[in-house]
């Protein structure tokens, strides 16, 4: 049952939906479905036909009214492109999370409460204006007390109880679609609200996310590429978050980058390969990167803030996902169908030669165009959703990726419109391979495991002895397990049982009938029919299973 909060805020929520003429939305709900016909009897429904803006503008302006999580929440959906219709996500990706900024005296509050000091004890200065606002957290310029500058991030007062509330109807709002509406269901609701609360809840976590910055910091310490600022832990809690201030402009800010005599190509092939060097190097990747997050020092090196979502990939994800590519590089599309099985992308009943023909659909096209003409991710995008066909599980860590991926390919273009990212990879992609496969890659792992090796190589000799002596003396024995076996053996002990069962209850069924026939006495007639009886039950048990 629904509190009256959430009543509330659902008849809110309705009010906002029926506002920007998204009627269809409530009605589409199972409540409404016999009342559905009112709609075409309605003047207002006539009137406008034909005025309203497009369903994803309509889409985007009730969730800008929502407020700042449902902003949040369009934002997300946004780069789930292998999800939405284009037309809606083109419409999400414009969500700006613009948000009035809370007093400066509650953030000092907030800091003071969570550092146990007062303000003037912990910064030499520190302006109570904020520099920038948003849904979850704003940030103040400060100075330390020995002069660093730094910027001071402070979550919103209370915003984990927003959160939370508005989460939660997220999610049963989700269900009764995915539960009513053929049509949301494709759009797996559920899921996507899922994920959103992961996200969301993760974002809730400054210490967390000062814990981001610090290993990618430490992954890019003294590049020339990418400058991470430095966290300073001692002013650092779940609620409050001290870092460096950086100074740069804004990656889009192109004409500016160009006054500084800032290289264009240098800065979109340096995109590039930051990104790849994340992905692959490290496993630890900025999977917020758009450009409101990003500045470039004069220098021409990139500077990175905001470090709330990060993607990781595993091993095994990494090997495939580099494989796909450069099998993509060569057209090998045979290939890639196959490490889409072997990596439990897509089902392994999956027949190969058709998810093989599908690919081939999808990418010949694509490959006609000039290099420069291809978007990469897009590309990505197209795969995904012809691999749904084929009942391809979403991988949460791909998506990501894939996000991370449109995004630096459509900042490396708006510096760089000749910026051809598929030549610019390769590569890149193709000297990761030689150090995973080959000689070299051999060496590493020897030289990597060489400490656990010298451990366990003493005790070597005497294992085999042992192996060697239980051999001899016809003591060996091999343990295997398999779940196929095991329930093979489960079948033939239950088909045992009832062969015993039956070859046992018919010959009490027919010694029975014997004892009766040739013998009248009162004794053998007792046991006749009792050996019938029983057999007879035993039959009877069989026939009920």
């Amino acid at each position: 049952m629904l509190r009256i909060t959430n009543a509330l805020r659902i008849f809110h929520i309705s009010w906002i939906l029926l506002k920007h003429g998204l009627d269809e939305v409530i009605l589409a709900a199972h409540l409404f479905r016999g009342i559905r016909f009112f709609r075409f009897l309605s003047p207002f429904f006539w009137l406008t036909a034909g005025k309203r803006p497009s369903h994803g503008e309509r889409i985007r302006r009730a969730l800008e009214d929502l407020g700042p999580i449902f902003v949040k929440f369009g934002q997300m959906v946004s780069t789930r492109r292998d999800l939405l219709p284009d037309d809606i996500a083109d419409e999400l990706v414009k969500l700006q999370d613009k948000v009035p900024p809370f007093s400066g005296k509650q953030a000092v509050a907030q800091i003071e409460k969570a550092l146990g000091s007062p303000v003037s004890e912990l910064f030499l200065e520190f302006d109570e204006t904020p520099l920038a606002s948003a849904s979850i957290a704003q940030v103040h310029t400060a100075q330390l007390l020995d002069g660093t500058d730094v910027v001071v991030k402070v979550l919103r007062p209370k915003i984990e109880k927003v959160i939370r509330r508005d989460v939660q109807l997220m999610t049963t709002i989700a269900r009764l679609a995915q539960r009513y509406s053929k049509d949301a269901r494709r759009l797996r609701p559920v899921e996507v609200a899922d994920e959103f609360r992961k996200t969301i809840f993760d974002e809730l976590d400054l210490s967390r996310e000062a814990a981001n910055a610090s290993q990618l910091r430490r992954n890019f310490l003294n590049s020339e590429q990418l400058y991470v600022p430095e966290v300073f832990w001692d002013l650092c809690r779940q609620n409050v978050m001290v870092i460096e201030r950086i100074y740069g402009a804004n990656v889009g800010k192109v004409d500016e980058l160009k006054a500084q005599g800032i290289s264009m190509q240098l800065l979109g092939e340096r995109g590039v390969e930051i990104f790849f060097t994340q992905v692959f190097r490290d496993n630890f990747f900025h999977a917020d990167m758009h450009p409101g997050n990003i500045f470039v020092s004069p220098e021409g090196q990139y500077i990175a803030v905001d470090f709330g979502i990060m993607g990781t990939l595993t091993t095994e994800d990494q090997r495939y996902l580099a494989e796909n590519l450069l099998a993509f590089f060569n057209r090998d599309y045979r290939r890639v169908a196959e490490l889409h099985v072997e990596s439990e992308w897509v089902p392994k009943t999956t027949r190969i030669d058709e998810f093989e023909a599908a690919i081939r659909t999808v990418s010949e096209p694509i490959f006609e165009k000039p290099l420069a003409e291809i978007s990469f991710g897009h590309f990505l995008l197209r795969l995904f959703q012809v691999a749904r066909r084929f009942d391809m599980e979403v991988q949460p860590q791909l998506v990501l990726l894939q996000k991370t991926l449109l995004n630096i390919e459509g900042l490396g273009r708006q510096l760089y419109p000749q910026l051809d990212l598929w030549t610019t990879a390769k590569p890149y992609m193709e000297d990761w391979m030689k150090q995973q496969i080959g000689p070299k890659a051999l060496l590493r792992r020897v030289k990597e495991n060489l400490p656990v090796m010298s451990e366990q190589l003493p005790e070597i000799p005497l294992l085999a002895y042992r192996v060697l002596k239980d051999a001899a003396e016809g003591n060996l024995e091999i343990k295997w397990q398999s779940d196929e076996l095991l329930e093979l053996q489960k079948q033939v002990k239950a088909n045992h049982r009832q062969t015993l069962t039956a070859i046992s209850g018919g010959s009490l069924l027919i010694s029975g009938s014997i004892l009766f026939a040739a013998t009248p006495a009162i004794v053998p007639v007792v046991v006749s029919v009792g050996a019938g009886s029983i057999g007879l039950l035993l039959l009877a048990s069989l026939l009920k299973k």
